[in-house]
């Protein structure tokens, strides 16, 4: 009777293991980071945007403001994906005034952070920092 019972917990665990942790729980599970999203560009990306141009817009910790949108959700105004990718190339190009997806915003999205003009690196630090914003 023991081995009867050893053997069906240890079936037990070994299927619970395979299955997953959580799941069944409904639980989501976290994406992994992209490799460019490392703790010394996101403390970077974090003094840019909090201290620069893109908190003007975005608001402090990105929760949003008149002219632009809250980036610490997965609600984006002009991404399809939110991937780290996408949220580059946004802040590389820019997005002009008639590509604005809410009429009531009345500024463009100057290219490379407008007027602070960042450069690769700093691009790279602020996109991996907004990448955090919406993948907690």
């Amino acid at each position: 009777m023991r081995r009867f019972a050893a053997l069906s917990l240890l079936l037990l665990a070994a299927a619970c293991r395979s299955s997953g942790a959580g799941a069944g729980t409904g639980a989501a599970a976290k994406p992994a980071a992209p490799a460019e999203v490392t703790a010394a560009r996101v403390a970077l990306g974090d003094s840019l945007f909090n201290n620069g141009g893109c908190m003007r817009c975005h608001g402090a910790k990105g929760i949003g403001a008149q002219n632009g949108p809250a980036l610490n959700d997965n609600q984006w105004d002009q991404l399809t994906s939110g991937s780290y990718a996408e949220i580059r190339a946004l802040i590389v190009s820019g997005v002009p005034k008639d590509k604005i997806k809410v009429t009531t915003r009345p500024n463009a999205m100057g290219a490379r952070g407008g007027r602070m003009n960042l450069d690769d690196e700093q691009i790279t630090a602020v996109a991996a920092y907004v990448w955090t914003l919406s993948h907690k």
